[in-house]
């Protein structure tokens, strides 16, 4: 079965959003998935970067852990901070709940990362972080279709 693996740790700014959606992006490349399957990855992961960055450090600096492996085609993808935590999980999942409404944030990332991903776990705790757990089934497809 295959196997492999990353780690990456950055700053909690919003310049680095964009550089985790890329890094994720390149390293599921292996699996030759389809540009549906990359965008919503992408896109899932992006969100959990987001909200590490908005919301786990709103008056002092911080760092964002992106963890990613792949076993056969299943890609789990770990997103750690180590900041406020969150207090109700089940309240920040719902939809449209936001801890930064003067962001203009819409309240919808974890509802985004469910519906592109297999599976989302989400631990936290208070005045020590949260870590988002995102897998993902890449079925990995041939020109000549799937294999």
């Amino acid at each position: 079965m295959f196997r492999n693996k990353m780690q990456l740790k950055f700053d909690a700014i919003s310049q680095n959003e964009g550089f985790a959606r890329m890094t994720i992006g390149a390293f599921i490349a292996q699996l030759n998935p389809t540009i549906y399957q990359l965008a919503d990855i992408k896109t899932a992961v992006s969100e959990a970067v987001t909200n590490a960055i908005i919301h786990a450090y709103p008056e002092k600096e911080g760092e964002v852990e992106l963890n990613a492996s792949i076993e056969g085609t299943v890609l789990t993808v770990e997103i750690i901070d180590h900041g406020v935590g969150i207090a109700d999980i089940e309240k920040a999942r719902q939809p449209f709940y936001t801890t930064a409404p003067e962001e203009e944030r819409s309240g919808m990332g974890f509802m985004v990362m469910e519906s592109f991903m297999d599976s989302l776990e989400v631990t936290s705790k208070v005045g020590e972080g949260t870590r988002v757990l995102l897998r993902k089934n890449v079925e990995t497809y041939s020109a000549k279709g799937a294999v």
